[in-house]
């Protein structure tokens, strides 16, 4: 096997030249640094990164823990992830946390034995195990798409939270009550929501915006329209029956994520309820299917694949300068306007493009998504 020895002397370089160039610790001319990569090349090298790792403490590796892989939308940010960690020359361990806190605090720590540099984790709905162990082991992390409050409950008291911590996630309150009052004002005033996981800080978020959307339109909260669908398509169908089921049933109705949306649609299907004639629907996520649906789905679209490349951005950084005070990134959603809200195409009012594989109207969801993001 050829050894960084023999690339240097096919080169014409020393070896600390070749190990410049292969690992981008200093400028080298363009032509040598030509002349490195044909060698390397010629002689099929392949760097020894336990080697190398063993040298500089760093295994350029990064651990992802996300649950529900299988989600169109985590799939995505996933993509994002990959799609970054390999431009900048880092590989990947993925693990599924299945939200749940016990085994989310086991998959981390055998991310962490297996020595990434740094790690990028969708915390469950009760992280504090998570968070003290990362915080424990000083682990450079990201939190993705949901965050955490300032502090954690802890036994014998409070834990720090998201000050310890970066995150990257999407806006969600904003949104959720441009989705609302979008209902709103197409005459609807019984708004049912069918809410996610509750813990979860995108259920938290969600919720708030719900109600804002409904306090600007001058409509009351009423907690009987607020169920759990758990964040899953199995209890969204629970959900919307148990809205359907109520004295005075919604006339409209909001999903939390795309998940919970195929289960409403199966429920309103099975009762044989017409979208949007007998009931309007707007979900919050878009997914790829989403304008195939009869009628097609109005929904906030989140810029999935761009918050998983962010925040290996932002991990980088942190791995570049571990004293950088922690921070979090909120990136704008869109709204996509199609039909199932119980509006006509509105192709020729379109404010924007509709992001890659939406076909529907785009619109600015939040004072964010009109550029003026922090």
């Amino acid at each position: 096997m050829p050894t960084m020895a023999d690339v240097a002397r096919n080169a014409g370089v020393s070896v600390a030249t070749v190990s410049h160039v292969l690992n981008g610790t200093r400028p080298v001319l363009p032509s040598t640094r030509q002349a490195v990569l044909d060698a390397v090349d010629a002689l099929g090298y392949t760097p020894n990164t336990l080697a190398r790792s063993l040298v500089t403490s760093r295994t350029r590796s990064i651990g992802l823990a996300v649950s529900a892989i299988s989600n169109p939308y985590f799939t995505e940010i996933l993509q994002g992830v990959e799609a970054a960690a390999l431009a900048a020359g880092y590989s990947l361990l993925i693990a599924d946390p299945h939200d749940d806190p016990a085994h989310e605090r086991k998959v981390v720590q055998l991310l962490h034995e297996r020595r990434v540099d740094g790690m990028i984790v969708a915390p469950s709905a009760r992280p504090h195990d998570l968070v003290a162990y990362l915080g424990r082991h000083a682990v450079p992390a990201v939190f993705l798409d949901r965050v955490l409050p300032a502090t954690e409950p802890v036994a014998g008291g409070t834990a720090p939270g998201q000050g310890l911590f970066d995150q990257v996630c999407a806006e969600n309150a904003g949104p959720m009550a441009d989705l609302t009052g979008h209902l709103a004002g197409l005459g609807h005033r019984r708004i049912g929501l069918v809410a996610g996981l509750p813990g979860l800080s995108t259920t938290e978020e969600r919720i708030a915006g719900y109600r804002q959307g409904l306090a600007a339109a001058g409509l009351a909260f009423d907690q009987d329209l607020v169920v759990s669908g758990l964040s899953e398509s199995a209890g969204a169908e629970r959900a919307t029956a148990a809205l359907l089921a109520l004295p005075a049933p919604p006339t409209a109705l909001v999903t939390a994520n795309n998940a919970m949306t195929i289960g409403a649609l199966r429920t309103l299907r099975e009762r044989n309820l017409a979208v949007p004639g007998g009931i309007a629907l707007g979900c919050f996520d878009d997914f790829a299917w989403a304008d195939l649906f009869s009628p097609r789905l109005t929904a906030i679209a989140q810029p999935s694949r761009e918050i998983g490349a962010r925040a290996v951005d932002v991990l980088l950084e942190r791995l570049a300068e571990p004293g950088r005070p922690p921070r979090t990134v909120r990136l704008p959603c869109a709204f996509v306007h199609r039909t199932s809200c119980g509006c006509p195409e509105l192709r020729d009012e379109a404010v924007g493009s509709p992001p890659a594989g939406t076909g529907g109207t785009t619109e600015p969801s939040t004072p964010l998504e009109r550029g003026t993001a922090s």
